[in-house]
């Protein structure tokens, strides 16, 4: 692919990472600590609004590779959802003039509809991966460049936000213009996304796989249930530490100003790191580069457990090296999630993109409701009260969501890779069995 087609396509990622990361790292905090909900009552807002978008995922995964249009399959949802996305997002982030009653349902209302809307858009962009190229190296490239902008934009979110929001008095009118400011950015680069994708891998014949084809692409698919499980993990770790991280400084170390600095080291390293992840696939195979970045979370996991509060130093070594270590999945998941398409596709007779990636991204975002809310719940459970001095209990269960559950989850991708069987001569023998069919 050209690079300026491979860098229109990636920079999709960095507007819809200026939305996720906003919510994954801190939509709790806002709830809490700004809107004024209880940890308890803002657990349940993310467990239901996360449900519910999940179980969405499958039913726009499949209205997507059924669409035909003059647009394409996948690419209408990046022209007609990007300016809904943009309208929601500010009001999720927006404090209504209601009683606490009334803050809850607004909650409850802006953050589904919020999920909803995501997924309309998200679930085509990603898919769109499968439709771009066929060659199993270019889909690492592809990814490569689409998680390096991803990462940008998160480290946009994660380096400028407390900052943004500290120029203004009132924390509500920060986090909402914000989030128009997010919007407007995020906007015009899904329309970039647009403008500069090309959909050449096609289905064939252009014909609509059936809900009964679809499903046995997705559960007779041994290759795709193993990505999602490693999908799962890395997305699980990774929605822990997010929403634990600002919780620590707060009140474990004690000083917020630290937030935006150690979110910008982490998301930096992951920067540096990402370009080095191609390296490691292409000597170790995918899910070998996966295991070896699960092997250095472990271990820096390990170490950052022991490290003492005060050490201001050693949390952001072992932190940084917590977040290199998960470099490799963010990319290489969605590198190998289009292998299986083509797996399912000599198997069962049907190119079933749109219900192969709407299915990881429902396991997905399944993982992130369970991290989002249980951080939340786990909060609640300690005794966490906004604002104020913490218990010693509060404090340990916020250090070891930040530390041992990441390095618990890893454990499980590194079995996970060890089974992991579609390798880079697997692929290419069935993209040559398609090709002779």
């Amino acid at each position: 692919m050209p690079l300026r087609s491979v860098v229109g396509y990636a920079v999709g990622d960095f507007g819809i990472n200026l939305y996720f990361i906003s919510v994954m790292t801190f939509l709790l905090y806002f709830y809490t600590d700004v809107m004024g909900l209880s940890a308890v009552a803002a657990g349940g807002v993310f467990f239901v609004a996360r449900i519910l978008d999940a179980v969405t995922d499958p039913i726009v995964g499949a209205i997507a590779e059924r669409t035909r249009s003059r647009w394409g399959r996948m690419r209408p949802y990046l022209l007609f959802g990007a300016i809904p996305l943009a309208l929601i997002s500010i009001a999720t982030f927006t404090v209504p003039d209601l009683d606490a009653t009334g803050k809850l349902i607004w909650a409850y209302t802006t953050y589904i509809l919020f999920g909803l809307i995501y997924t309309v858009v998200t679930i085509p962009y990603a898919t769109l991966t499968a439709s771009l190229t066929d060659d199993y190296a270019e889909r690492t490239r592809l990814s490569t460049f689409r998680i390096g902008f991803a990462f940008a934009g998160g480290f946009l979110v994660s380096v400028g936000t407390m900052p943004f929001v500290g120029m203004f008095e009132d924390e509500a009118a920060g986090f909402q213009m914000l989030m128009v400011v997010f919007a407007v950015l995020a906007t015009l680069l899904l329309l970039t996304t647009y403008r500069s994708s090309r959909e050449v891998v096609q289905p064939v014949a252009q014909r609509k796989p059936s809900l009964a084809e679809s499903a046995r692409a997705i559960f007779r698919n041994p290759p795709l249930l193993v990505v999602i499980g490693i999908f799962c993990c890395g997305m699980l770790g990774f929605t822990v530490r997010q929403a634990t991280t600002a919780y620590f400084f707060i009140y474990n170390v004690g000083d917020p100003s630290l937030i935006s600095w150690f979110f910008g080291s982490t998301l930096g390293a992951m920067l540096i790191g990402i370009w080095w992840v191609p390296v490691l696939a292409e000597r170790y195979g995918k899910a070998g580069a996966t295991r070896i970045g699960a092997y250095l979370g472990i271990a820096a996991c390990i170490g950052f457990y022991f490290t003492a509060y005060d050490n201001v130093t050693g949390i952001f070594f072992w932190g940084c090296l917590v977040a290199l270590g998960g470099t490799p999945v963010a990319v290489l998941g969605w590198a190998m999630i289009p292998d299986t398409v083509e797996y399912a596709q000599l198997h069962h007779g049907v190119r079933a993109d749109g219900a192969i990636f709407s299915t990881a991204s429902f396991f997905q975002k399944l993982a992130k409701t369970i991290g989002g809310a249980g951080v939340a719940f786990i909060l609640g459970l300690a005794g966490y009260v906004a604002n104020q001095p913490q218990t010693a209990e509060v404090q340990q269960s916020i250090h070891a969501m930040l530390t041992l559950l990441p390095m618990a989850i890893m454990i499980v991708l590194v079995v996970l890779t060890h089974i992991y069987t579609l390798d880079r001569s697997n692929h290419a023998r069935i993209v040559e069995q398609l090709q002779e069919s």
